[in-house]
C-alpha cells in the first residue's frame, strides 16, 4: 500500500484541501494522526480537526517539516508566494503534488529553484462526493513509486488518469469544466419537465436519477456510449424524435465546442504565468 505509514501535508484547507483529507481518512488510505494540514483561518482548522481528526496548523513550514508527501491546495494566484516560502524546507526526501489549476510543472519546477519531485494533479469538483475525475501528469524528477502515491491518494476521492502534461488543458475543457456541463444539462432536462406538466420537485428528481442512472450504467458496461444510446432508442419512437432534435440543434457539437472553448481559456489562463 503506497501511502501506508507516510505522513502527508496539506497545505490549504478549502473546499478542495478538506475533500481530499475527508477521501484519505474514510476510506481509511491514511490514519488521521499521520495527516497535517495548514491554513490562515483558524476557524477552518477547528472544523477540519473537530471533523477528521487531523492535526492542524497555520504554519506552512509546520507541515512540510511533519510531512513526506506535501498537497499544495492553494489557489493558482497566491501558489508563487507559497512556493518562495515553503521552497527552503523542501528536498528530494518529500514529494511535491500541486493541485492548482493552470499552474505548470514548469512552472512549478523553476519556483522551487530545486531538483524536486513534483506531480501536477488536476482534479474535478466531484471530489466533495468521492467521485472525482483526476488526471496525474509527473515531473521529469518524480519517479514511478511517485506516481502510485499520487494515484493512490486521489483514488480515494474518485478516479485517476496518468496523462501528458501537455494533456492537462484538455483534461481542464473535459473533466475540469465538464460537472458544469451536465448540471446545465440536469437544468435543461427539468425545465423540458416543468414545461411538459411535471412540477419542479417531480422533475428535478427524476432528471438527476436519470443521468446519474446513465452514467453509472456506462461504467458498470463498459459499452461505447453509442452503443447504450441505440438501447434505448427504437425506430420512430420518442427518443428519436428526441435526439434527431438534438442534433438538429447542434447538441454534439455544441458539447465539442465547449470543451474546446474551455481547453483554449485554460490555455490562456496558463500563458499568464
Amino acid at each position: 500500500m503506497p501511502l501506508k505509514d507516510k505522513k502527508i501535508g496539506v497545505i490549504g484547507a478549502g473546499n478542495m484541501g478538506e475533500a481530499l483529507i475527508g477521501g484519505l481518512v474514510h476510506s481509511r488510505s491514511s490514519l488521521p494522526d499521520d495527516i497535517m494540514c495548514s491554513d490562515v483561518r483558524e476557524e477552518k482548522l477547528k472544523k477540519i480537526s473537530e471533523k477528521y481528526g487531523v492535526s492542524t496548523t497555520k504554519s506552512n513550514i509546520e507541515v512540510i517539516k511533519h510531512a513526506e508527501i506535501i498537497v499544495y491546495a492553494v489557489k493558482p494566484q497566491i501558489i508563487a508566494s507559497i512556493f518562495e516560502e515553503t521552497a527552503p524546507y523542501l528536498d528530494m526526501s518529500k514529494l511535491v503534488i500541486s493541485i492548482a489549476a493552470g499552474v505548470s510543472l514548469a512552472f512549478i519546477e523553476a519556483a522551487f529553484k530545486k531538483e524536486l519531485r513534483v506531480i501536477r494533479v488536476m482534479p474535478n469538483i466531484a471530489a466533495f462526493v468521492k467521485e472525482a475525475a483526476t488526471a496525474i501528469a509527473s515531473g521529469k524528477h518524480a519517479k514511478n513509486n511517485d506516481i502510485k502515491i499520487a494515484q493512490s491518494i486521489f483514488n480515494s476521492v474518485g478516479k485517476t488518469v496518468i496523462v501528458e502534461e501537455d494533456l492537462m488543458d484538455a483534461v481542464t475543457g473535459l473533466s475540469g469544466s465538464g460537472p458544469a456541463f451536465v448540471f446545465a444539462f440536469i437544468e435543461a432536462l427539468v425545465e423540458g419537465g416543468v414545461f411538459m406538466g411535471l412540477s419542479h420537485e417531480t422533475a428535478l428528481a427524476l432528471a438527476i436519477q436519470t443521468v446519474y442512472g446513465a452514467a453509472k450504467m456506462a461504467l458498470t458496461t463498459q459499452q461505447h456510449p453509442a452503443v447504450l444510446r441505440d438501447k434505448v432508442t427504437s425506430p420512430g419512437g420518442t427518443s428519436s424524435h428526441g435526439l434527431a432534435e438534438m442534433e438538429k440543434h447542434g447538441f454534439k457539437f455544441t458539447v465539442i465546442r465547449a470543451v474546446e472553448q474551455a481547453t483554449m481559456r485554460s490555455k490562456e489562463l496558463g500563458k499568464r504565468e
